[in-house]
């Protein structure tokens, strides 16, 4: 299994686990808490069913830029792509590419061992270019909850065409909004992560993706630093 589903599956295991702790409440802090878990296991479920999964989603992020995010199964592979780069993550190996220069330049390094639990910081470049992914939706979701503070409002809208479920969550860390289609697939997105302010929407969606979305770029350098690799 790919690192990104690996790693999202974990987040979700985590958040439900930590979210049904028993303690010493009153029946009223309950009644909070069961209404933040199913919230956010709603959320996590729908996110968690897109890893099995086939499609395309483009995004579209400020000041005119894009990104994208596309899955394929048999076998599960993932790609992620940011202005200035790209992440692939296949059984055979996670690849990272940079494109800003003239030549694209894509490494090559050992995946994760299926079972194994990585981290999000997988994901580190792509959040810092403006690809606010999936696992770090279900990171934000879960701190959330688990905030006492936390005032989260739950809505509807349509994406893309899509229907899509939102949070709207005020809490002393940061105020953010999150959507996720009915699909699974994160339609929107819009507060910081990290300190940094983000925003994203879904632009398109496609139940297909194209047969290289997970070879690197056309003439790309590549630097394959795997155990036998060269």
């Amino acid at each position: 299994m790919p690192a990104a589903s690996t790693t999202l599956r974990m987040l979700a295991v985590s958040v439900i686990a930590s979210l049904t702790v028993t303690g010493c409440q009153t029946f009223e802090d309950a009644g909070v808490a069961m209404g933040r878990s199913e919230l956010v296991n709603d959320l996590t479920a729908r996110l968690d069913r897109a890893l099995e999964l086939t499609y395309s989603a483009d995004y579209q992020l400020p000041g005119g830029q894009r990104a994208a995010i596309v899955q394929a199964q048999n076998p599960a592979r993932s790609a992620y792509t940011y202005p200035g780069g790209r992440l692939t993550v296949t059984p055979e190996a996670i690849t990272r590419c940079t494109t800003t220069g003239a030549r694209p330049e894509c490494t090559l390094v050992t995946p994760p061992t299926p079972g194994s639990k990585p981290t999000v910081t997988l994901f580190d470049e792509a959040n810092q270019q403006g690809l606010v992914t999936p696992p770090v939706v279900v990171g934000l979701l879960s701190a959330a909850a688990l905030d006492p503070q936390a005032v989260i409002k739950q809505s509807d809208t349509t994406i893309a065409g899509h229907h899509a479920a939102c949070v709207e969550v005020q809490s002393s860390s940061g105020d953010f909004t999150a959507c996720v289609t009915t699909e699974g697939v994160l339609g929107s997105f819009t507060g910081p992560v990290d300190g940094k302010p983000m925003e994203l929407a879904l632009s398109s969606y496609s139940a297909t993706v194209d047969t290289g979305a997970f070879d690197p770029p056309a003439g790309a350098g590549v630097v394959d630093r795997r155990p036998g690799g060269s």
